[in-house]
């Protein structure tokens, strides 16, 4: 959506993310500023630049960018998560049209100029509406401290995204990276030493780390995980102090003023979640039960599975829990972003986020990235499910955009795990609700999708038995 006539300073490219090329024209190359729901953002000054392309590349949009000086100059991505249409209520479509009505200028003026009003810290800042499909859009504020105070005013199922204000990077992954994971499925055989690790994972351990986590057991006061709540800070400690406990040597990173710090647990094959939570709109309330308590129990878990068995790996090993996930995979930037400063070696990741409801009626699963990933990985993580859980049923989604798209974006390859082969169906995502104790939500199946996490790390990393030890004696 257009605001003036006032020449444009830069143009939007907008296409899909599947359709980026390594041999994509310098100028677009070099101004590739990241993945948002799926789609690649490239911020050009010429209509010329797009001549260059493929002719491979199918049809994007291309939107004249306006920013006055004195005007906003964050940009920010708006986006609507990819949900089941049982989701789509009366009252969630309200939430979304009143939101665009106090978005779009045309409708709702307080600025003379056509922008909206963005209250930050008590303060009026403006916002603006630059571009706007049916599920997403580009919103023009302040700066990144009025992108997250935006993100406080969408509806449930809509995320805030920040895009950088400068390029980044785009790495694909290497051919010979690539090459390391295909070897590893060429090889892939069942392995009774590794049915027999994942196997004896615990419900019931899970249940305690679950209850804690949402405090349904009243023990942790942990009344949200919102990364600028303190109750994030709690959840962070508690992590910490539990993967030491299984053994694992932990440190904590900061990366941005406010926000709770992501928790890091030793580097060439990584599996993380995140244990931010996001509520209802006006509540202090955000269990996050599922998205992602569920996630990071499930790998938690496998670190205590790690020091009930005395295993030691091959290769190095790093079990991760982020947080800023919500506001925008901040706390995965960050820490990509040390990695490649330290030229790190990685030879797969993992995610799991939210991994614990179905639909009534319908029967475990396993969601499994359709577009942001590396396909040989997501191949890998099918096969093994198929071999240590085959009480799933495996399928692909088309959600997206968790923490494992940060390492895509940098060359490094990475897959997702998600609950459903479809859209999101958990009524409570993003709400005060999304609590373990409710019809749908399945600590099974979260165990069934831990052993499948699981049994990749032992079979890309390889592992040894404590000397002595065998198959019958593993606890």
């Amino acid at each position: 959506m257009i605001l003036n006539t006032a020449t444009p300073v830069a143009l939007l490219d907008i296409v899909h993310a599947s359709e980026v090329r390594p041999n994509f024209p310098p100028c677009l190359a070099n101004n590739f500023y990241g993945i948002f729901g799926q789609q690649s953002v490239f911020k050009i000054s010429d209509f010329a630049c797009l001549e260059l392309l493929p002719n491979s590349v199918g049809e994007g949009s291309v939107v004249p960018l306006y920013l006055p000086e004195d005007g906003p100059q964050q940009l920010v991505w708006i986006q609507e998560s990819f949900i089941d249409n049982s989701l789509r209520t009366p009252e969630y479509e309200a939430e979304v049209a009143n939101f665009v009505d106090w978005l779009v200028p045309e409708e709702h003026i307080t600025y003379p100029d056509g922008r909206a009003v963005l209250f930050e810290g008590g303060k009026p800042a403006p916002a603006s509406l630059v571009y706007r499909t049916a599920n997403s859009g580009v919103v023009a504020v302040a700066d990144q401290g009025a992108a997250h105070t935006l993100s406080t005013r969408l509806p449930r199922f809509w995320k805030a995204l920040p895009i950088p204000t400068k390029p980044v990077s785009y790495l694909p992954v290497p051919e010979t990276v690539i090459e390391q994971v295909r070897d590893i499925l060429v090889s892939l055989r069942f392995d009774a030493l590794v049915a027999g690790i994942v196997n004896r994972i615990s419900v019931e351990q899970m249940h305690k780390d679950i209850r804690y986590h949402t405090n349904e057991d009243g023990t942790s006061g942990i009344a949200s995980r919102h990364s600028f709540h303190h109750g994030s800070r709690i959840a962070a400690k508690w992590l910490k102090t539990q993967f030491e406990d299984a053994g694992a040597a932990c440190s904590f990173m900061p990366f941005l003023e406010g926000f709770a710090p992501n928790v890091i647990c030793s580097d060439t094959v990584l599996i993380f979640g995140h244990y931010g939570s996001r509520g209802s709109f006006g509540l202090e309330r955000a269990p996050g039960g599922n998205d992602d308590a569920s996630g990071t129990i499930s790998i938690l878990n496998v670190a205590r599975r790690i020091k009930q068995t005395g295993i030691t790996f091959r290769t190095n090993v790093e079990l991760v829990v982020f947080a800023g996930e919500e506001q925008g995979l901040l706390g995965s930037k960050a820490y990509v972003k040390e990695l490649r400063m330290r030229v790190a070696n990685i030879v797969l990741m993992v995610q799991a986020d939210m991994l614990a409801y179905h639909v009534p009626d319908e029967p475990p699963q396993l969601g499994l990235a359709r577009f942001i990933g590396t396909p040989e990985v997501t191949q890998l993580v099918a096969n093994i499910s198929a071999i240590y859980s085959p009480e799933l049923t495996v399928g692909f989604t088309v959600v997206c955009c968790s923490d494992h798209q940060s390492f895509h974006e940098q060359g490094y390859p990475a897959t997702h795990l998600f609950e459903r082969a479809g859209p999101i169906a958990d009524p409570m995502y993003h709400n005060s609700g999304d609590l373990s104790d409710r019809p749908g939500y399945d600590l099974n199946q979260v165990r069934s999708i831990c052993k499948v996490q699981f049994a990749t790390l032992l079979h890309a990393a390889g592992f040894d038995l404590p000397e002595g030890v065998n198959l019958e004696e593993l606890d």
